[in-house]
Protein backbone atom coordinates (compact mmCIF):
# COMPACT_ATOMS: atom_id res chain seq x y z
CA UNK A 1 0.00 0.00 0.00
CA UNK A 2 0.84 3.70 -1.06
CA UNK A 3 1.67 5.51 2.08
CA UNK A 4 -0.53 9.39 1.81
CA UNK A 5 2.43 11.19 0.88
CA UNK A 6 2.35 9.73 -2.09
CA UNK A 7 -1.24 10.88 -3.08
CA UNK A 8 -2.06 14.22 -5.15
CA UNK A 9 -1.70 17.17 -3.73
CA UNK A 10 -4.89 20.15 -3.46
CA UNK A 11 -3.48 23.43 -4.67
CA UNK A 12 -4.76 26.32 -1.87
CA UNK A 13 -3.72 29.19 -3.78
CA UNK A 14 -5.63 28.87 -7.30
CA UNK A 15 -3.97 28.75 -10.40
CA UNK A 16 -0.25 29.82 -10.58
CA UNK A 17 1.66 31.65 -13.08
CA UNK A 18 5.07 32.19 -13.84
CA UNK A 19 6.63 35.72 -13.79
CA UNK A 20 9.89 36.58 -15.14
CA UNK A 21 12.28 39.14 -12.88
CA UNK A 22 14.41 41.23 -14.27
CA UNK A 23 17.44 38.69 -12.75
CA UNK A 24 15.80 36.42 -14.67
CA UNK A 25 14.15 33.86 -12.11
CA UNK A 26 11.13 33.02 -12.31
CA UNK A 27 8.25 33.79 -9.41
CA UNK A 28 4.77 31.87 -9.59
CA UNK A 29 2.28 34.22 -8.26
CA UNK A 30 -1.66 33.75 -7.52
CA UNK A 31 -4.00 34.42 -10.38
CA UNK A 32 -5.93 36.90 -7.80
CA UNK A 33 -3.06 38.25 -6.47
CA UNK A 34 -2.08 39.50 -9.51
CA UNK A 35 -5.10 40.62 -10.94
CA UNK A 36 -4.91 43.06 -8.01
CA UNK A 37 -1.64 44.01 -8.91
CA UNK A 38 -2.90 45.02 -12.57
CA UNK A 39 -5.98 46.87 -11.21
CA UNK A 40 -4.27 48.81 -9.20
CA UNK A 41 -1.76 49.81 -11.68
CA UNK A 42 -4.63 50.63 -13.54
CA UNK A 43 -6.01 53.13 -11.18
CA UNK A 44 -2.45 54.61 -10.86
CA UNK A 45 -2.32 55.16 -14.66
CA UNK A 46 -6.02 56.56 -14.63
CA UNK A 47 -4.85 58.96 -11.78
CA UNK A 48 -2.24 60.28 -13.86
CA UNK A 49 -3.73 60.34 -17.20
CA UNK A 50 -6.27 62.97 -14.67
CA UNK A 51 -3.65 64.58 -13.22
CA UNK A 52 -2.00 65.06 -16.56
CA UNK A 53 -5.35 66.29 -18.36
CA UNK A 54 -6.07 68.73 -15.01
CA UNK A 55 -2.42 70.01 -15.53
CA UNK A 56 -3.04 70.40 -19.30
CA UNK A 57 -6.39 72.48 -18.23
CA UNK A 58 -4.11 74.61 -15.63
CA UNK A 59 -2.03 75.35 -18.39
CA UNK A 60 -5.11 76.31 -21.14
CA UNK A 61 -6.25 78.12 -18.09
CA UNK A 62 -3.44 80.09 -17.47
CA UNK A 63 -3.32 81.27 -21.24
CA UNK A 64 -6.78 81.94 -21.60
CA UNK A 65 -6.64 84.45 -19.06
CA UNK A 66 -2.77 85.99 -19.52
CA UNK A 67 -4.32 86.75 -23.11
CA UNK A 68 -7.21 89.42 -22.02
CA UNK A 69 -6.53 92.79 -21.92
CA UNK A 70 -9.70 94.26 -21.16
CA UNK A 71 -10.51 93.36 -17.64
CA UNK A 72 -14.00 92.15 -17.72
CA UNK A 73 -12.99 89.64 -19.61
CA UNK A 74 -10.23 89.11 -17.51
CA UNK A 75 -12.27 88.21 -14.41
CA UNK A 76 -15.19 85.91 -16.56
CA UNK A 77 -12.73 83.89 -18.14
CA UNK A 78 -11.04 83.61 -14.53
CA UNK A 79 -14.42 82.53 -12.90
CA UNK A 80 -15.32 80.07 -15.88
CA UNK A 81 -11.58 78.96 -15.59
CA UNK A 82 -11.82 78.23 -11.94
CA UNK A 83 -15.30 76.32 -11.99
CA UNK A 84 -14.46 73.98 -14.96
CA UNK A 85 -10.68 73.12 -13.29
CA UNK A 86 -12.47 71.74 -9.89
CA UNK A 87 -15.58 70.50 -10.93
CA UNK A 88 -17.44 73.31 -9.21
CA UNK A 89 -21.05 73.65 -9.95
CA UNK A 90 -21.17 77.57 -8.49
CA UNK A 91 -18.41 80.23 -8.63
CA UNK A 92 -17.91 83.44 -7.77
CA UNK A 93 -15.04 86.01 -7.89
CA UNK A 94 -15.02 89.17 -5.59
CA UNK A 95 -12.95 92.28 -6.15
CA UNK A 96 -11.70 93.54 -3.44
CA UNK A 97 -12.70 97.72 -2.74
CA UNK A 98 -10.03 100.65 -2.17
CA UNK A 99 -10.64 100.49 1.46
CA UNK A 100 -9.90 96.69 1.09
CA UNK A 101 -12.77 95.86 3.90
CA UNK A 102 -15.12 94.94 1.56
CA UNK A 103 -16.38 94.17 -2.01
CA UNK A 104 -16.65 96.40 -4.54
CA UNK A 105 -17.93 94.05 -7.46
CA UNK A 106 -18.89 90.41 -7.44
CA UNK A 107 -18.61 88.41 -10.68
CA UNK A 108 -20.57 84.40 -10.49
CA UNK A 109 -21.19 81.62 -12.95
CA UNK A 110 -24.06 79.31 -13.04
CA UNK A 111 -26.04 81.65 -11.29
CA UNK A 112 -28.77 83.35 -13.17
CA UNK A 113 -30.10 86.80 -13.60
CA UNK A 114 -33.82 85.47 -11.49
CA UNK A 115 -31.34 83.59 -9.01
CA UNK A 116 -29.04 86.66 -8.26
CA UNK A 117 -32.44 89.14 -8.12
CA UNK A 118 -34.04 86.59 -5.08
CA UNK A 119 -30.78 86.59 -3.41
CA UNK A 120 -30.62 90.42 -3.20
CA UNK A 121 -27.80 92.39 -2.45
CA UNK A 122 -24.76 91.10 -3.20
CA UNK A 123 -22.06 89.92 -0.05
CA UNK A 124 -20.74 92.22 2.06
CA UNK A 125 -17.92 90.46 3.35
CA UNK A 126 -19.06 88.82 6.20
CA UNK A 127 -19.17 84.81 7.19
CA UNK A 128 -16.68 82.78 5.22
CA UNK A 129 -16.14 85.68 2.37
CA UNK A 130 -15.24 88.09 5.01
CA UNK A 131 -12.74 85.43 6.49
CA UNK A 132 -10.77 85.63 2.95
CA UNK A 133 -10.90 89.38 3.80
CA UNK A 134 -9.37 89.37 6.85
CA UNK A 135 -7.40 86.70 6.92
CA UNK A 136 -6.07 86.15 2.72
CA UNK A 137 -5.25 82.36 2.98
CA UNK A 138 -6.93 79.33 1.50
CA UNK A 139 -10.05 77.88 3.16
CA UNK A 140 -11.54 74.66 2.67
CA UNK A 141 -13.67 73.97 5.59
CA UNK A 142 -14.07 69.79 5.53
CA UNK A 143 -17.61 70.29 6.61
CA UNK A 144 -20.57 72.49 5.43
CA UNK A 145 -20.71 75.61 8.23
CA UNK A 146 -17.93 74.12 9.63
CA UNK A 147 -15.92 76.64 10.24
CA UNK A 148 -16.11 79.37 12.75
CA UNK A 149 -16.59 82.10 10.32
CA UNK A 150 -19.88 80.18 9.13
CA UNK A 151 -22.72 83.51 8.86
CA UNK A 152 -25.19 81.76 7.43
CA UNK A 153 -26.75 81.54 4.00
CA UNK A 154 -29.53 84.21 2.56
CA UNK A 155 -32.52 83.09 1.20
CA UNK A 156 -32.74 81.80 -2.47
CA UNK A 157 -29.06 81.25 -1.90
CA UNK A 158 -27.75 77.88 -3.62
CA UNK A 159 -26.79 75.36 -1.69
CA UNK A 160 -23.16 75.10 -0.51
CA UNK A 161 -22.07 72.44 1.18
CA UNK A 162 -18.53 71.82 -0.32
CA UNK A 163 -16.52 75.28 -0.47
CA UNK A 164 -13.35 76.31 -1.08
CA UNK A 165 -12.18 80.52 -0.97
CA UNK A 166 -8.76 81.37 -2.48
CA UNK A 167 -7.24 84.71 -2.26
CA UNK A 168 -5.78 86.21 -5.46
CA UNK A 169 -2.87 88.28 -5.34
CA UNK A 170 -0.29 90.75 -6.68
CA UNK A 171 3.40 90.87 -4.67
CA UNK A 172 1.89 91.84 -1.08
CA UNK A 173 -1.21 93.36 -2.63
CA UNK A 174 -4.55 91.05 -2.88
CA UNK A 175 -6.97 92.19 -5.44
CA UNK A 176 -9.66 89.46 -4.75
CA UNK A 177 -10.59 86.09 -4.01
CA UNK A 178 -12.21 83.37 -6.19
CA UNK A 179 -15.07 81.09 -4.17
CA UNK A 180 -15.88 77.60 -5.27
CA UNK A 181 -19.00 75.61 -4.00
CA UNK A 182 -21.17 72.31 -4.64
CA UNK A 183 -18.29 70.32 -6.58
CA UNK A 184 -20.35 68.15 -8.74
CA UNK A 185 -20.79 63.98 -7.09
CA UNK A 186 -21.00 65.47 -3.78
CA UNK A 187 -17.58 65.18 -2.72
CA UNK A 188 -15.48 68.04 -0.90
CA UNK A 189 -12.71 69.66 -2.72
CA UNK A 190 -9.26 68.46 -2.04
CA UNK A 191 -5.93 69.26 -1.64
CA UNK A 192 -5.57 68.97 -5.33
CA UNK A 193 -8.45 71.33 -5.81
CA UNK A 194 -7.17 73.98 -3.71
CA UNK A 195 -3.35 73.61 -5.10
CA UNK A 196 -4.95 74.28 -8.79
CA UNK A 197 -7.09 76.96 -8.03
CA UNK A 198 -4.49 78.61 -6.22
CA UNK A 199 -1.94 78.28 -9.23
CA UNK A 200 -4.62 79.64 -11.05
CA UNK A 201 -5.15 82.44 -8.90
CA UNK A 202 -1.34 83.08 -9.32
CA UNK A 203 -2.07 83.66 -13.22
CA UNK A 204 -5.35 85.62 -12.33
CA UNK A 205 -3.87 88.38 -10.21
CA UNK A 206 -0.93 88.87 -13.17
CA UNK A 207 -3.91 88.97 -15.79
CA UNK A 208 -5.53 91.24 -13.77
CA UNK A 209 -3.12 93.88 -13.10
CA UNK A 210 -1.80 93.81 -16.31
CA UNK A 211 -5.41 94.33 -17.36
CA UNK A 212 -5.79 97.38 -15.02
CA UNK A 213 -2.20 98.63 -16.10
CA UNK A 214 -3.66 98.40 -19.96
CA UNK A 215 -6.78 100.35 -18.54
CA UNK A 216 -5.08 103.12 -17.08
CA UNK A 217 -2.70 103.90 -20.30
CA UNK A 218 -6.11 104.01 -22.27
CA UNK A 219 -7.50 106.68 -19.81
CA UNK A 220 -4.74 108.51 -19.41
CA UNK A 221 -4.49 108.67 -23.40
CA UNK A 222 -7.89 109.41 -23.83
CA UNK A 223 -7.83 112.31 -21.42
CA UNK A 224 -4.57 113.41 -22.71
CA UNK A 225 -6.70 113.63 -26.27
CA UNK A 226 -9.25 115.31 -24.25
CA UNK A 227 -6.98 118.22 -23.28
CA UNK A 228 -5.57 118.34 -26.82
CA UNK A 229 -9.19 118.96 -28.18
CA UNK A 230 -9.80 121.80 -25.50
CA UNK A 231 -6.28 123.32 -26.64
CA UNK A 232 -7.35 123.07 -30.23
CA UNK A 233 -11.06 124.67 -29.31
CA UNK A 234 -9.69 127.42 -27.48
CA UNK A 235 -6.71 128.63 -29.28
CA UNK A 236 -8.57 128.19 -32.94
CA UNK A 237 -10.72 131.17 -31.08
CA UNK A 238 -13.88 128.78 -30.41
CA UNK A 239 -16.12 130.77 -28.31
CA UNK A 240 -16.19 129.92 -24.66
CA UNK A 241 -19.25 128.67 -24.34
CA UNK A 242 -18.52 125.71 -27.00
CA UNK A 243 -15.26 125.17 -25.43
CA UNK A 244 -17.13 124.81 -21.45
CA UNK A 245 -19.47 122.35 -23.48
CA UNK A 246 -16.88 120.38 -24.88
CA UNK A 247 -15.00 120.14 -21.71
CA UNK A 248 -18.72 118.40 -20.03
CA UNK A 249 -19.03 116.41 -22.69
CA UNK A 250 -15.29 115.03 -22.83
CA UNK A 251 -15.67 114.46 -18.95
CA UNK A 252 -18.80 112.91 -19.55
CA UNK A 253 -17.94 110.42 -22.04
CA UNK A 254 -14.64 109.22 -20.68
CA UNK A 255 -15.77 108.98 -16.48
CA UNK A 256 -19.22 106.77 -18.33
CA UNK A 257 -21.38 109.40 -16.30
CA UNK A 258 -25.19 110.45 -17.22
CA UNK A 259 -24.68 114.06 -16.24
CA UNK A 260 -21.92 116.67 -16.53
CA UNK A 261 -22.45 120.16 -15.87
CA UNK A 262 -20.18 123.45 -15.31
CA UNK A 263 -20.61 125.93 -13.63
CA UNK A 264 -18.55 129.44 -13.12
CA UNK A 265 -18.16 132.20 -10.80
CA UNK A 266 -20.58 134.98 -11.40
CA UNK A 267 -18.83 138.50 -10.85
CA UNK A 268 -19.84 140.79 -7.99
CA UNK A 269 -22.06 137.58 -6.41
CA UNK A 270 -21.09 134.64 -3.57
CA UNK A 271 -22.64 132.21 -6.34
CA UNK A 272 -22.33 130.06 -9.31
CA UNK A 273 -24.11 130.41 -12.16
CA UNK A 274 -24.24 126.64 -14.32
CA UNK A 275 -23.61 127.61 -17.98
CA UNK A 276 -23.26 123.83 -19.37
CA UNK A 277 -25.01 121.12 -18.81
CA UNK A 278 -25.42 117.96 -21.19
CA UNK A 279 -26.57 114.41 -20.93
CA UNK A 280 -29.41 113.41 -18.06
CA UNK A 281 -32.00 115.61 -17.88
CA UNK A 282 -29.72 118.66 -18.05
CA UNK A 283 -32.33 121.32 -19.10
CA UNK A 284 -33.02 121.36 -15.47
CA UNK A 285 -29.49 122.15 -14.74
CA UNK A 286 -28.97 124.52 -17.38
CA UNK A 287 -28.96 128.51 -15.86
CA UNK A 288 -28.96 127.54 -12.35
CA UNK A 289 -27.63 129.69 -9.99
CA UNK A 290 -26.44 127.64 -6.97
CA UNK A 291 -25.12 128.45 -3.70
CA UNK A 292 -21.78 128.42 -2.48
CA UNK A 293 -22.95 126.48 0.83
CA UNK A 294 -25.59 124.49 -0.22
CA UNK A 295 -24.60 123.10 -3.82
CA UNK A 296 -21.82 120.23 -4.38
CA UNK A 297 -20.38 122.63 -6.61
CA UNK A 298 -20.54 125.64 -4.79
CA UNK A 299 -18.81 123.19 -1.57
CA UNK A 300 -15.94 122.26 -4.19
CA UNK A 301 -15.62 125.80 -5.53
CA UNK A 302 -14.73 127.06 -1.72
CA UNK A 303 -12.37 124.34 -0.50
CA UNK A 304 -10.53 124.59 -4.00
CA UNK A 305 -10.83 120.66 -3.76
CA UNK A 306 -12.57 117.82 -5.24
CA UNK A 307 -15.98 117.25 -3.39
CA UNK A 308 -17.70 113.48 -4.02
CA UNK A 309 -21.24 111.88 -2.79
CA UNK A 310 -21.81 108.29 -3.20
CA UNK A 311 -25.83 109.94 -3.69
CA UNK A 312 -26.30 113.06 -4.80
CA UNK A 313 -30.01 112.77 -5.11
CA UNK A 314 -30.38 112.69 -1.44
CA UNK A 315 -27.22 114.02 -0.42
CA UNK A 316 -28.26 116.25 3.25
CA UNK A 317 -25.44 118.84 2.36
CA UNK A 318 -27.33 119.71 -0.78
CA UNK A 319 -30.61 121.91 -1.24
CA UNK A 320 -33.24 119.92 -2.76
CA UNK A 321 -34.67 122.63 -4.77
CA UNK A 322 -34.97 122.28 -7.51
CA UNK A 323 -35.11 118.46 -7.92
CA UNK A 324 -32.54 117.97 -10.33
CA UNK A 325 -30.81 114.59 -9.70
CA UNK A 326 -33.87 112.16 -9.96
CA UNK A 327 -32.32 108.94 -10.67
CA UNK A 328 -28.76 110.07 -10.43
CA UNK A 329 -26.13 108.40 -7.30
CA UNK A 330 -22.77 108.85 -7.09
CA UNK A 331 -21.30 112.52 -7.87
CA UNK A 332 -18.55 114.48 -7.96
CA UNK A 333 -17.34 117.72 -8.38
CA UNK A 334 -13.86 119.34 -9.23
CA UNK A 335 -12.42 122.51 -9.67
CA UNK A 336 -11.67 123.95 -13.07
CA UNK A 337 -8.24 125.99 -12.02
CA UNK A 338 -5.18 126.38 -11.09
CA UNK A 339 -2.97 127.37 -7.51
CA UNK A 340 -1.43 130.49 -9.45
CA UNK A 341 -4.82 131.52 -11.55
CA UNK A 342 -7.26 130.76 -9.21
CA UNK A 343 -10.57 128.99 -9.47
CA UNK A 344 -12.13 129.61 -12.83
CA UNK A 345 -15.12 127.25 -12.69
CA UNK A 346 -16.35 123.61 -11.19
CA UNK A 347 -17.26 120.55 -13.69
CA UNK A 348 -19.93 118.30 -11.73
CA UNK A 349 -20.19 114.48 -12.96
CA UNK A 350 -22.84 112.03 -11.54
CA UNK A 351 -23.81 108.69 -12.87
CA UNK A 352 -27.02 106.56 -12.47
CA UNK A 353 -28.37 105.37 -9.03
CA UNK A 354 -26.85 101.84 -8.44
CA UNK A 355 -23.55 102.54 -10.26
CA UNK A 356 -20.03 102.60 -9.08
CA UNK A 357 -18.66 105.86 -6.57
CA UNK A 358 -15.92 107.57 -8.49
CA UNK A 359 -12.42 106.08 -7.24
CA UNK A 360 -9.53 108.60 -5.97
CA UNK A 361 -7.41 107.23 -9.15
CA UNK A 362 -10.82 108.27 -11.59
CA UNK A 363 -10.86 111.81 -9.25
CA UNK A 364 -6.83 112.39 -9.90
CA UNK A 365 -7.47 112.29 -13.17
CA UNK A 366 -10.07 114.31 -13.61
CA UNK A 367 -8.90 117.03 -11.67
CA UNK A 368 -5.64 116.38 -13.89
CA UNK A 369 -7.18 117.22 -17.09
CA UNK A 370 -9.40 120.37 -15.01
CA UNK A 371 -6.10 121.83 -14.41
CA UNK A 372 -4.73 121.75 -18.03
CA UNK A 373 -8.71 122.77 -18.87
CA UNK A 374 -7.77 125.68 -16.78
CA UNK A 375 -4.84 126.22 -18.21
CA UNK A 376 -6.07 126.35 -21.88
CA UNK A 377 -9.16 129.05 -20.43
CA UNK A 378 -6.25 131.37 -18.76
CA UNK A 379 -4.44 131.60 -22.06
CA UNK A 380 -7.60 132.06 -24.27
CA UNK A 381 -8.81 134.62 -21.45
CA UNK A 382 -5.21 136.48 -22.16
CA UNK A 383 -5.99 136.60 -25.77
CA UNK A 384 -9.39 137.68 -25.57
CA UNK A 385 -8.18 140.32 -23.34
CA UNK A 386 -5.68 141.11 -26.04
CA UNK A 387 -8.07 141.46 -28.89
CA UNK A 388 -10.46 143.57 -26.49
CA UNK A 389 -7.86 146.15 -25.84
CA UNK A 390 -6.61 146.01 -29.41
CA UNK A 391 -10.32 146.13 -30.45
CA UNK A 392 -11.01 149.27 -27.69
CA UNK A 393 -7.93 151.10 -29.22
CA UNK A 394 -9.07 150.99 -32.49
CA UNK A 395 -12.35 152.28 -31.89
CA UNK A 396 -10.23 155.10 -29.72
CA UNK A 397 -8.34 155.74 -32.92
CA UNK A 398 -11.52 156.47 -34.71
CA UNK A 399 -13.06 158.64 -32.25
CA UNK A 400 -10.05 160.98 -32.56
CA UNK A 401 -10.05 160.97 -36.19
CA UNK A 402 -13.63 161.74 -36.68
CA UNK A 403 -13.21 164.09 -33.91
CA UNK A 404 -9.95 166.09 -35.07
CA UNK A 405 -10.29 165.54 -39.04
CA UNK A 406 -14.34 165.02 -40.23
CA UNK A 407 -16.08 166.95 -37.39
CA UNK A 408 -13.22 170.39 -37.76
CA UNK A 409 -13.75 169.75 -41.23
CA UNK A 410 -17.26 169.79 -41.83
CA UNK A 411 -17.16 172.79 -38.92
CA UNK A 412 -15.00 174.85 -40.74
CA UNK A 413 -16.93 174.19 -43.75
CA UNK A 414 -20.45 175.08 -42.09
CA UNK A 415 -19.12 178.29 -41.28
CA UNK A 416 -17.67 179.25 -44.75
CA UNK A 417 -21.51 178.09 -46.04
CA UNK A 418 -22.64 180.82 -43.19
CA UNK A 419 -20.53 183.37 -44.35
CA UNK A 420 -21.12 183.00 -47.92
CA UNK A 421 -25.20 182.82 -47.56
CA UNK A 422 -25.06 186.67 -46.04
CA UNK A 423 -23.68 187.17 -49.30
CA UNK A 424 -26.39 185.71 -51.42
CA UNK A 425 -28.69 188.62 -52.51
CA UNK A 426 -31.31 185.55 -54.04
CA UNK A 427 -33.87 184.34 -51.28
CA UNK A 428 -34.29 181.02 -52.44
CA UNK A 429 -29.95 180.29 -52.78
CA UNK A 430 -29.65 181.82 -49.03
CA UNK A 431 -32.66 179.70 -47.72
CA UNK A 432 -30.91 176.54 -49.36
CA UNK A 433 -27.77 177.61 -48.16
CA UNK A 434 -28.89 177.76 -44.64
CA UNK A 435 -30.62 174.64 -44.74
CA UNK A 436 -27.20 172.92 -45.59
CA UNK A 437 -25.85 174.28 -42.68
CA UNK A 438 -28.38 172.95 -40.61
CA UNK A 439 -27.84 169.96 -42.43
CA UNK A 440 -23.91 170.27 -41.43
CA UNK A 441 -24.57 170.48 -37.90
CA UNK A 442 -27.13 167.95 -37.42
CA UNK A 443 -24.32 165.54 -39.09
CA UNK A 444 -21.66 167.01 -36.41
CA UNK A 445 -24.53 165.89 -33.56
CA UNK A 446 -24.80 162.44 -34.84
CA UNK A 447 -21.11 162.09 -35.61
CA UNK A 448 -20.41 163.14 -31.90
CA UNK A 449 -22.87 160.27 -30.90
CA UNK A 450 -21.35 157.83 -32.52
CA UNK A 451 -17.78 159.26 -30.59
CA UNK A 452 -19.76 159.17 -27.63
CA UNK A 453 -20.84 155.17 -28.28
CA UNK A 454 -17.53 153.99 -29.43
CA UNK A 455 -15.80 155.59 -25.91
CA UNK A 456 -18.85 154.34 -23.66
CA UNK A 457 -20.76 151.56 -24.95
CA UNK A 458 -23.23 152.76 -22.63
CA UNK A 459 -26.29 151.49 -24.41
CA UNK A 460 -24.74 148.03 -25.09
CA UNK A 461 -24.48 146.77 -21.80
CA UNK A 462 -26.73 146.17 -18.83
CA UNK A 463 -24.15 146.84 -16.25
CA UNK A 464 -24.18 143.87 -13.98
CA UNK A 465 -27.44 142.96 -14.66
CA UNK A 466 -26.57 138.72 -13.54
CA UNK A 467 -25.32 140.48 -10.29
CA UNK A 468 -28.06 142.52 -9.58
CA UNK A 469 -30.64 139.95 -9.71
CA UNK A 470 -28.83 137.83 -7.89
CA UNK A 471 -28.32 140.46 -5.35
CA UNK A 472 -31.92 141.08 -6.01
CA UNK A 473 -33.60 137.81 -5.49
CA UNK A 474 -31.03 137.16 -2.19
CA UNK A 475 -32.55 140.77 -0.42
CA UNK A 476 -35.70 138.70 -0.74
CA UNK A 477 -35.64 135.84 1.17
CA UNK A 478 -36.07 137.00 5.01
CA UNK A 479 -39.43 138.56 3.82
CA UNK A 480 -40.58 135.30 1.92
CA UNK A 481 -38.89 132.55 4.21
CA UNK A 482 -37.30 130.80 1.87
CA UNK A 483 -34.80 131.45 -0.99
CA UNK A 484 -36.19 131.53 -4.49
CA UNK A 485 -34.69 128.48 -7.60
CA UNK A 486 -32.87 131.22 -9.46
CA UNK A 487 -31.90 130.57 -13.00
CA UNK A 488 -30.25 132.92 -15.67
CA UNK A 489 -29.25 132.24 -19.49
CA UNK A 490 -28.17 134.20 -21.95
CA UNK A 491 -25.83 137.16 -22.28
CA UNK A 492 -27.73 139.55 -20.22
CA UNK A 493 -24.70 142.08 -19.40
CA UNK A 494 -24.20 142.24 -23.03
CA UNK A 495 -27.47 142.09 -24.81
CA UNK A 496 -29.97 143.76 -22.42
CA UNK A 497 -29.85 147.36 -22.60
CA UNK A 498 -29.49 149.32 -19.64
CA UNK A 499 -32.99 151.03 -19.04
CA UNK A 500 -34.49 147.82 -19.79
CA UNK A 501 -32.22 146.00 -17.20
CA UNK A 502 -33.43 148.49 -14.78
CA UNK A 503 -37.04 147.63 -15.79
CA UNK A 504 -36.81 144.29 -15.15
CA UNK A 505 -35.27 144.79 -12.06
CA UNK A 506 -38.32 146.88 -10.72
CA UNK A 507 -40.94 143.77 -12.23
CA UNK A 508 -38.60 141.29 -10.26
CA UNK A 509 -38.93 143.02 -7.40
CA UNK A 510 -42.54 143.66 -7.25
CA UNK A 511 -43.46 140.08 -8.39
CA UNK A 512 -41.44 139.01 -4.88
CA UNK A 513 -43.02 141.44 -3.02
CA UNK A 514 -46.23 140.14 -4.36
CA UNK A 515 -45.34 136.82 -3.60
CA UNK A 516 -44.33 137.54 0.01
CA UNK A 517 -47.42 139.73 1.20
CA UNK A 518 -50.20 137.59 -0.57
CA UNK A 519 -49.08 134.52 -2.47
CA UNK A 520 -48.47 132.21 1.08
CA UNK A 521 -46.22 130.70 -0.81
CA UNK A 522 -43.36 127.85 -0.02
CA UNK A 523 -41.39 127.68 -2.77
CA UNK A 524 -40.74 130.33 -5.99
CA UNK A 525 -39.00 130.21 -9.45
CA UNK A 526 -37.20 133.17 -11.06
CA UNK A 527 -36.00 132.31 -14.65
CA UNK A 528 -34.40 135.45 -16.99
CA UNK A 529 -33.43 134.40 -19.94
CA UNK A 530 -32.70 136.13 -23.42
CA UNK A 531 -31.66 135.11 -26.79
CA UNK A 532 -30.60 138.46 -28.18
CA UNK A 533 -33.90 139.63 -29.58
CA UNK A 534 -35.82 140.37 -26.45
CA UNK A 535 -35.51 139.23 -22.42
CA UNK A 536 -38.04 137.57 -20.57
CA UNK A 537 -38.52 137.05 -16.99
CA UNK A 538 -40.85 134.32 -15.33
CA UNK A 539 -41.65 134.27 -12.17
CA UNK A 540 -44.26 131.28 -10.17
CA UNK A 541 -45.11 130.62 -7.11
CA UNK A 542 -46.73 127.91 -4.99
CA UNK A 543 -49.04 130.08 -3.35
CA UNK A 544 -52.84 130.95 -3.60
CA UNK A 545 -53.99 132.70 -7.08
CA UNK A 546 -53.60 136.41 -7.40
CA UNK A 547 -57.00 137.67 -5.45
CA UNK A 548 -58.52 140.19 -7.33
CA UNK A 549 -57.10 143.01 -5.08
CA UNK A 550 -53.82 143.62 -3.61
CA UNK A 551 -51.46 142.23 -5.72
CA UNK A 552 -53.89 143.86 -8.61
CA UNK A 553 -52.16 147.18 -8.75
CA UNK A 554 -49.17 145.77 -8.66
CA UNK A 555 -50.06 143.60 -12.10
CA UNK A 556 -51.01 146.76 -13.55
CA UNK A 557 -47.70 148.45 -12.69
CA UNK A 558 -45.63 145.55 -14.49
CA UNK A 559 -48.14 145.29 -17.56
CA UNK A 560 -48.02 148.97 -17.80
CA UNK A 561 -44.22 148.49 -18.00
CA UNK A 562 -43.96 145.79 -20.59
CA UNK A 563 -46.51 147.89 -22.88
CA UNK A 564 -44.07 151.02 -22.80
CA UNK A 565 -41.27 148.56 -24.07
CA UNK A 566 -43.42 147.16 -26.53
CA UNK A 567 -43.86 143.78 -24.90
CA UNK A 568 -46.48 141.96 -22.74
CA UNK A 569 -47.48 140.50 -19.33
CA UNK A 570 -49.02 137.26 -18.98
CA UNK A 571 -50.23 135.77 -15.95
CA UNK A 572 -51.47 132.02 -15.75
CA UNK A 573 -52.29 129.73 -13.21
CA UNK A 574 -50.63 125.92 -13.74
CA UNK A 575 -52.79 122.84 -12.85
CA UNK A 576 -51.03 122.19 -9.80
CA UNK A 577 -51.79 125.52 -8.04
CA UNK A 578 -49.89 128.91 -8.35
CA UNK A 579 -49.80 131.73 -9.88
CA UNK A 580 -47.08 131.99 -12.76
CA UNK A 581 -46.13 135.74 -14.18
CA UNK A 582 -44.38 136.10 -17.98
CA UNK A 583 -42.91 138.98 -18.93
CA UNK A 584 -41.87 138.93 -22.12
CA UNK A 585 -40.38 142.57 -23.41
CA UNK A 586 -38.14 143.25 -27.13
CA UNK A 587 -34.65 144.75 -26.55
CA UNK A 588 -34.74 146.48 -29.63
CA UNK A 589 -38.25 148.46 -28.47
CA UNK A 590 -38.28 151.81 -29.23
CA UNK A 591 -38.85 153.70 -25.45
CA UNK A 592 -41.55 156.39 -24.57
CA UNK A 593 -39.45 159.81 -23.93
CA UNK A 594 -38.45 160.36 -20.20
CA UNK A 595 -38.66 156.60 -19.49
Amino acid sequence: MRSDSTSPRRHTHGPRRSVVTSEGSRIQLPQLRLDELLEELQARLDAARHTRDRVHSLLEAVLAVGSELDLEHVLRTIVDAAAALVDAEHAALGVIGPDGRALSAFHTVEVTEAQIAAIGPRPEGHGKLGELLREPEPLRPTRPGGHPAAHGRPPHHPSAKSFLGVPIRVRDQVLGNLYLTEKRGGAAFGEEDEAIVSTLAVAAGMAIDNARLYADSRLRERWLRANADISHSLMSGSPRAETLALIAERAREITGSALAAVAVPMAETKALTVEIAVGLDAEDHRGLVLPLHESLMGLAYTAAAPVASDDVAHDSRISPEPLRFEGLGPAVAVPVGTPEGGTRGVVLLAREAGRTAFTQKETGLLQAFSTQAALAMELAGHREDAERIALLRDRDRIARDLHDLAIQRLFATGMTLQGTGRLIGHPEAAERVRRAVDDLDETIKIIRSAIFGLRTQEGATAGGLRARVVDLVGEAVPELGFTPVLRIEGLLDTDVPRKIADDILDVLAESLAGIARHARASRAQVVLTTDGREAVLTVSDNGASIPGAGRGDGLATIAGRAQRLGGHLNVSHPDGGGTELTWRVPLSAEQTPGH
